[in-house]
C-alpha cells in the first residue's frame, strides 16, 4: 500500500514540473513574439526609436498592449493593423501593404521603366 501512495506522489511531482516548464516556456514564447514585433513598432514620443528599445510611457503603454492582444490569440497582422488604425501608419517602421500605399512599393520600380527606357531612347538616336 505504502508504495502505491510513493507512485501517486511520484506521479503528481512529474505533472507539475511538467506543467511548471510548460507555463515557462510559453511565457518566453511570449516574450519573444513581443519583442520581435516591437521592433518593428516606432515609439511616437522619441526619434526614430522603436518601442522595444524605448523606455517612454507610450512605449511601455504598447508593450503592454501588445502583450494582452498576443494573449487574446491575435496574430502578428492584426496587432499591426489594430496599431495602425489608432496610431495611424507612422507606427510602422514598414507600412503596410495595401492599396493605399501601392504607389509608395511601385514607385521605384516605376521610376526604373521609366529610366530604362529613357536610356534606350536616348542611345537609339545616336
Amino acid at each position: 500500500m505504502k508504495l502505491n501512495h510513493f507512485y501517486k506522489f511520484l506521479f503528481y511531482i512529474n505533472l507539475f514540473t511538467f506543467l511548471f516548464i510548460l507555463k515557462i516556456y510559453a511565457n518566453e514564447d511570449i516574450s519573444e513574439r513581443v519583442k520581435k514585433l516591437t521592433l518593428e513598432l516606432r515609439c511616437m514620443t522619441c526619434q526614430n526609436q522603436s518601442i522595444y528599445e524605448s523606455e517612454a510611457d507610450f512605449s511601455n503603454d504598447i508593450k503592454k498592449i501588445v502583450r494582452a492582444k498576443i494573449k487574446e490569440g491575435k496574430s502578428d497582422m492584426e496587432i499591426k493593423k489594430f496599431l495602425s488604425d489608432r496610431y495611424g501608419e507612422y507606427i510602422l517602421f514598414k507600412p503596410l501593404f495595401d492599396y493605399k500605399n501601392l504607389f509608395l512599393w511601385l514607385f521605384p520600380f516605376i521610376m526604373l521603366v521609366f529610366g530604362l527606357f529613357f536610356i534606350l531612347s536616348k542611345t537609339r538616336k545616336k
